[in-house]
């Protein structure tokens, strides 16, 4: 379980030092007025630090050299 879990953070910290970050687009009411009704798209960005994925990186390596060897 441990190898397994330590694969999986050290996969997505390697994806999250190579991806900071990502935009997506959100459709957004303007004005709601009765019948009328007017909706812009605006682009939001999420990101996150790199040292995030850095020490999703270390702890994913630890879990790896401390886990059990399946015999």
């Amino acid at each position: 379980m441990n190898r397994t879990l330590g694969i999986i953070l050290l996969i997505v910290g390697i994806a999250m030092l190579i991806w900071t970050g990502f935009t997506y687009t959100k459709k957004e009411k303007v004005i709601d007025a009765g019948p009328l009704q007017v909706s812009a798209e605006k682009e939001k960005t999420i990101n996150w630090p790199p040292y995030a994925g850095g020490i999703l990186v270390i702890g994913g390596i630890v879990l790896l050299l401390t886990g059990k060897k399946a015999a």
